[in-house]
């Protein structure tokens, strides 16, 4: 069968474990609605705990002082340092052929092998790319839609019919009270559980996180050299997700939101 039809997947899964897998995803959910804004949180923690605790190392013997020094110059690390994470996004425009080179880290080495730019465990490749347009008047954008799915081996993007509004998918990725500027476009980096799931089962939910993680920093390392800006976001409801791309929330899990732009 040359193209599998995505629910294919669901005849060879164990619909128990899936269900436990779906169900421990969906606990990390995140809620974001204007009527919930004044009555939850994410945590309850005071500022100075908080600061305490982040961007600290862990240190396994904190009372030894038995460490060794690492050498390293600047110099040294080229080209594979990324840029830091963007605070506030410009409004401005990116022609569709720098989404293009932002995406060829990612296409097939060849047709003649399925191999992709990065590694995928068992070479399922669960992880779906979305490219989407937040620009308002695109000049160089190639068709009415504004959401593209990245088709790695074909080296194509597949048009999501009605995506033409993206209304929807900004409420759902740069809702309040996070004010990030005006990111130019998001890569939605979605896990298709049943293609990581049948042959791996609660191991590859573990494979499709590490993929992700590689997608995203190749992606980070191609905007670095194409000087754009960019930052990872999970501040989005996987539902709310789901429904501004048309996907089904309990087969498709969004695990990340990359924005690019440049910043102000």
């Amino acid at each position: 069968m040359k193209n599998i039809p995505h629910d294919y997947y669901l005849r060879f899964i164990d619909p128990v474990a899936y269900d436990e897998v779906l169900d421990f995803h969906t606990k990390g959910n995140f809620l974001i609605h204007e009527a919930f804004k004044d009555s939850t949180a994410l945590y309850f923690l005071n500022p100075k705990d908080l600061a305490c605790l982040t961007g600290n190392e862990l240190h396994l013997y904190p009372d030894m002082q038995r460490c060794l020094p690492l050498n390293y110059t600047k110099k040294a690390q080229g080209d594979l340092n990324r840029n830091e994470s963007c605070e506030r996004f410009s409004e401005s425009v990116i022609s569709f052929d720098v989404v293009e080179r932002l995406m060829t880290p990612l296409i097939s080495k060849s047709k003649k092998t399925y191999k992709r730019g990065y590694p995928s465990g068992g070479a399922l490749y669960p992880i779906e790319v979305f490219v989407c347009s937040l620009m308002q008047d695109h000049q160089t954008w190639p068709c009415p839609e504004k959401i593209l799915h990245l088709l790695p081996q074909t080296a194509q993007f597949e048009i999501i019919q009605g995506s033409e509004n993206t209304d929807g998918l900004r409420s759902a990725i740069l809702a309040a009270p996070a004010d990030i500027g005006s990111p130019s476009v998001a890569i939605v980096y979605a896990a298709y559980l049943p293609k990581t799931f049948f042959k791996y089962r609660y191991r590859g939910y573990r494979l499709a996180l590490m993929e992700v993680g590689s997608i995203y920093m190749l992606i980070e390392l191609q905007a670095k050299k194409l000087k754009l800006r960019s930052r990872l976001w999970s501040a989005y409801s996987d539902t709310m997700l789901c429904k501004a791309i048309g996907l089904n929330p309990t087969l498709f899990l969004p695990l990340c939101v990359h924005f690019l732009g440049g910043s102000e």
